[in-house]
């Protein structure tokens, strides 16, 4: 009986982890397509609308692992997620009311920052279950692509049926279903970061975190072009639209792929080695659609996501567990968030655009340059880790 029951615990841990991360893509799946459409209806032009998107995302890159440090020092994470996961409802709600460029982009401010410094800290609870539980972190991850796809779909026939007003009244809803989420998730607190010590402070001065950092921001600077200009590039070439949305999803479904078998994978390649092959893979890639845009090449270098994007994310989520210490743990988980997914993008991103208008793919050229800086990064890795905690 106690064994069954002890089962049924897991098995319940497991659906309700699973279920943040469902929840929390499908708000991504939303906004990351059809976002700008909402904000174009608002009256803003295409350069405010880029000028909203990049302050949000280079405002986070400074608050979050600002938040992410005040949160390990009170070591707790679900009254932290649920004030967030608030913080994001408020802020879309903000767009009812506001009018004009700065009142939106203030509204902006509260709900992306908030809604970004949920997914780092949401991630901690997440591995702290998989490592005490003894659950496969790649099964639960997928239901957030699952969610990302069937939100992004579905969205398009949302928007031609009801309008742009539509994409807020839609987030919204998933919003409330992120903060049900997070009340149910376990109430995990790790010891608390001590007072006298700054969590940043403290893993920027371990040399094998900057190298994880510095990898892991290569390798999510190398996909500028292909976020920025893939999709303008294809329907330059006369891919079709359809062509183009399946060749996304592939990309999705070959990471969804790699995380139903991810336990597997962790173990027999190693954590360091997950991230070497995601470079690598990145390499490939790159290279490969920088000298050819064949219908058939792009189907197979898109399956290769599932290294570059899968790979890669799993042994970063891998290696954060193992080796930042536990009251440092939402601080590291958004740190590599803000150089990978903001630093490192932004600043590509802003030279990809050049890189693009002069060369066509073969600005993928460069950024199979840049994959091969972060394979040797990599190494670097593989070989000054020892595969523990970096704070002993």
């Amino acid at each position: 009986m106690t064994d069954n029951g002890g089962a049924a615990a897991v098995t319940a841990s497991a659906w309700r982890l699973s279920f943040f991360f469902g929840a929390v893509f499908a708000v991504v799946g939303v906004v990351m397509p059809y976002w700008p459409v909402f904000l174009q209806a608002r009256g803003l032009t295409p350069t405010q609308i880029g000028l909203v998107l990049s302050a949000v995302l280079w405002v986070r890159v400074v608050a979050n692992p600002l938040i992410a440090q005040a949160v390990d020092r009170r070591g707790e994470r679900r009254r932290p997620l649920l004030v967030l996961s608030a913080a994001t409802l408020l802020g879309y709600l903000g767009f009812l009311v506001a009018d004009g460029f700065w009142p939106l982009l203030l509204a902006s401010l509260l709900a992306g920052v908030a809604f970004a410094a949920i997914i780092p800290l949401g991630e901690t609870v997440v591995l702290r279950g998989v490592y005490r539980l003894g659950l496969d972190y790649g099964r639960l991850r997928l239901w957030g692509s699952v969610t990302f796809i069937a939100a992004s779909v579905l969205g398009g026939p949302m928007l031609a049926r009801f309008g742009p007003w539509s994409v807020l009244w839609a987030i919204l809803a998933l919003v409330l279903v992120v903060l049900l989420a997070c009340a149910l998730l376990p109430d995990e607190r790790p010891a608390r970061a001590a007072r006298g010590s700054g969590p940043v402070l403290g893993l920027m001065r371990q040399p094998v975190f900057l190298l994880f950092l510095c990898t892991g921001g290569l390798i999510h600077a190398s996909h500028a072009v292909l976020l920025g200009f893939g999709t303008l590039h294809w329907r330059s070439i006369g891919f079709s639209d359809g062509i183009i949305g399946a060749l996304w999803a592939e990309g999705v479904i070959a990471e969804i792929l790699l995380f139903v078998v991810s336990g597997r994978a962790v173990r027999r390649i190693g954590v360091a080695n997950l991230l070497v092959l995601g470079a690598g893979g990145a390499v490939v890639r790159w290279t490969a659609m920088g000298l050819s845009d064949a219908l058939w090449l792009a189907f197979v270098m898109q399956a290769l996501h599932g290294l570059t994007f899968g790979a890669a994310h799993l042994g970063a989520m891998h290696f954060i567990a193992r080796a930042a210490p536990d009251a440092w743990s939402a601080t590291a988980q958004s740190l590599h968030g803000a150089v990978g997914g903001g630093i490192a993008v932004g600043l590509t991103m802003a030279a990809a655009g050049a890189l693009y208008q002069r060369f066509d793919n073969g600005a993928y050229l460069v950024m199979a340059g840049v994959a091969a800086l972060a394979v040797l990064a990599a190494l670097m890795l593989a070989r000054r880790w020892d595969g523990g905690p970096l704070v002993k």
